[in-house]
């Protein structure tokens, strides 16, 4: 069994952020790039640095909880720049992450720094009466968060702001203002029903300091909230939903619960959205299967075939860009994305802008890879 799809163990959970030992071919480095988005709306982005000093960090208790959060947001005119993906240390760290544990790692080390992307930096936001729906997402474990950029921009083409929370000390680096970049203390763990009960804490801290913030609370609609993760942080959006009444629907992307949910379940909306290997039944891991069990709102089991972990990310794509195939995922990596990031609009139209969305009712043509287990 391939230890980067069990999801749950330490190996697998780094082992999760490349191909598995010596399988992977790479060829020269190329020119990175997110695609464009496909709303109607140019976005800004803006980056803010928080401080919980009520809370010490659970892996490192002698500091407060500090987070880095990126937000992205409808735009209703220029900023001065593209902003940028990954600082070269985030970068290089991420890439020597992958190469200590066997992948085949993006080249140069740095390149990540590099990536094109869409989003203006400090761009004047777009106001409504009522403000926008609101997604915070939080990313795989020792995964940045910089690598839900593509979804993050597209939502926010779409009308969305979205709020990507830098979990600090679970990314292979995370970059603070000061120019502090701090390491992946919780890469040590296999403790993931951890992590998630603290990405839950951190989710309802950032909701906190969003609905307050003076540029940021009126810009979000509160009534209008979701959570959206990959991996861990997928299990991290239904532990947060089990605890905090303001997210209204929820999304897991391919994460293994590490816990079982309440026995009360989630009476709200949730979508399981996952790599082929989380079909019913699977033999790797049965947390789906019982998860499913307990949700008891609206809900959809999909998993798309010939992909792999990291497909509903930016991941595979840029590495595909970079000249990496991962065997065992023959559905390109841009593909993949723009799925991902379809069907997880498609859910938020539905349960935060209640409308329609009939690409969730079932199979389609189009869409051949979708592959619906349960409605």
């Amino acid at each position: 069994m391939s230890l980067r799809r069990t999801g749950i163990a330490l190996a697998a959970a780094l082992l999760a952020l490349t191909a598995p030992l010596g399988s992977a071919t790479a060829a020269q480095p190329t020119d990175l790039a997110l695609p464009p988005p496909t709303g109607s709306h140019p976005v800004g982005t803006d980056v803010l640095h928080v401080r919980d000093a009520s809370r010490p960090d659970p892996w490192v208790p002698d500091q407060p909880r500090e987070l880095m959060v990126t937000t992205w947001y409808p735009a209703a005119g220029p900023g001065t720049k593209p902003a940028r993906y990954l600082s070269a240390e985030e970068s290089r760290r991420f890439v020597q992450l992958q190469a200590d544990y066997g992948g085949t790692p993006f080249e140069p080390a740095d390149v990540l720094s590099t990536v094109g992307t869409h989003a203006r930096d400090h761009a004047p936001a777009l106001r409504t009466p009522n403000g926008h729906p609101l997604v915070v997402l939080s990313p795989g474990h020792s995964y940045p968060r910089a690598l839900l950029t593509g979804m993050a921009e597209d939502l926010a083409s779409r009308g969305y702001v979205v709020a990507a929370i830098g979990h600090n000390h679970e990314s292979a680096g995370t970059e603070f203002p000061d120019g502090r970049v701090t390491p992946c203390v919780a890469c040590h763990t296999d403790d993931m029903g951890a992590v998630a009960r603290g990405r839950a804490v951190d989710a309802r801290f950032v909701l906190d300091e969003l609905t307050g913030h003076p540029r940021f609370s009126t810009l979000i609609d509160e009534r209008r909230i979701a959570m959206v993760g990959h991996s861990i942080g997928g299990a991290s959006a239904a532990e947060a939903m089990a605890t905090d009444p303001r997210i209204d629907a929820g999304v897991n992307l391919d994460g293994t619960f590490p816990a079982p949910l309440p026995d009360e379940g989630l009476h709200r909306p949730f979508l399981m959205l996952g790599a082929e290997h989380h079909n019913p039944g699977s033999e790797l891991e049965s947390s789906w299967d019982e998860t499913w069990q307990r949700l008891h709102g609206w809900k959809r089991w999909i998993t798309m075939r010939g992909s792999g972990h990291g497909s509903a990310t930016d991941v595979n794509m840029l590495a595909n860009q970079n000249g990496i195939q991962y065997p065992g995922e023959p559905l390109p990596g841009a593909r993949s994305a723009e799925l991902a990031n379809r069907y997880v609009a498609a859910f938020l139209d539905r349960h935060l802008r209640d409308r329609p969305q009939p690409i969730l009712d079932g199979p389609n043509a189009a869409d051949p890879e979708m592959l619906f287990w349960h409605r």
